[in-house]
């Protein structure tokens, strides 16, 4: 599948690109910069197979009959209006998270995609952590019952990270949240990964929302509560003020797992178990992602993280800076 990449930034260069190129079924075909001659110097690195491969121009990038599909990677607020082009043009879509900022926008996105008969996924690479994927198997899918935990209980999510003003998303003007833009989005698509199965939607959600050191528009700190239909409860704390461990910790009725720097980008970190060590292969997730979405176009069926998983995460992530 013929994949155009729109955006040139970090995210893009040193892990959507290197996964496009690793993934089965796809190919990097070009790209979109507002600085056309970023987007050569970014096609030539990651050898972008289109005969004109880069682009400062989204609707002519989009109007090349060969392109397929589009992996969004610009800042939250273009998420949108670059779906809803492409899509429009007639290309499956694949965004980064948050999908967008506001439900209206989100709303049409998804109203857009299945009018269009087109694919539309969120990129929520850590579900294809290869220790977070075996967990979820064993703690919520058939094997669950040979997994020694029962029915969960309870999560708390942590992910911490320091940041400063200068980040595009600590201001309005791209971003509706800073570190729940950042990493607390995953936070939350991770608890709903596990919980629902067995506990149903998150009913009630009570957040504390700290913006005191820079005083800006954005949350700084974000400490989230949830509870479930079933009763089960999960909490979660993201901040852009202080570094620490990334955590994820589930409790079952019959055991517990502890993940400790799982959360990120490498596939990597340690899970334990009440039985003691929980042992997977570390594996490039954004593959696991790219291949999951190439594999949904060619078989007709949604992502595995699609539109309306994405419209309930910024419809939560609104609740709680609400």
């Amino acid at each position: 599948m013929k994949i155009a990449l729109l955006a040139t930034g970090r995210i893009a260069d040193t892990q959507l690109a290197p996964a496009i190129a690793q993934a089965n079924g796809a190919e990097l075909w070009s790209v979109l910069s507002r600085d056309k001659v970023r987007a050569r110097a970014f096609a030539v690195k990651h050898a972008a197979a289109s005969p004109q491969p880069a682009y400062d121009d989204l609707d002519e990038l989009l109007s090349d009959d060969a392109l397929e599909a589009v992996v969004i990677a610009s800042p939250d607020k273009l998420h949108a209006p670059q779906t809803l082009a492409a899509l429009a043009a007639g290309k499956h879509v694949l965004t980064e998270k948050p999908m967008t900022t506001d439900m209206a926008s989100a709303n049409a996105m998804v109203e857009a995609a299945r009018g269009a008969g087109l694919r539309l996924g969120i990129a929520y690479h850590l579900r294809w952590h290869a220790g977070h994927r075996a967990l979820h198997r064993l703690m919520t899918g058939e094997a669950r019952t040979g997994g020694g935990f029962g029915p969960i209980r309870h999560m708390r999510v942590q992910w911490p990270m320091q940041s400063d003003p200068g980040n595009w998303r600590a201001g309005a003007e791209l971003a509706r949240w800073w570190c729940l833009s950042g990493v607390g989005t995953h936070c939350l698509d991770q608890i709903r990964w596990f919980m629902r199965p067995h506990n149903g939607e998150i009913s009630k959600l009570v957040s504390v929302i700290n913006r005191s050191v820079y005083d800006g528009p954005h949350e700084e700190t974000a400490v989230i509560a949830m509870q479930f239909e079933s009763g089960a409860t999960a909490e979660m704390c993201n901040s852009v003020l202080f570094a620490g461990p990334r955590r994820m910790e589930i409790y079952a009725e019959s055991g517990y797992a502890l993940c400790e720097n799982t959360l990120g980008a490498d596939g990597a970190g340690r899970i334990v178990t009440h039985e003691g060590d929980f042992g997977f292969a570390v594996r490039n997730p954004f593959v696991g992602e790219i291949e999951d979405f190439v594999a949904a176009v060619a078989q007709g069926r949604a992502p595995e993280v699609d539109g309306c998983e994405g419209l309930r995460n910024v419809e939560l992530l609104l609740e709680a800076v609400a």
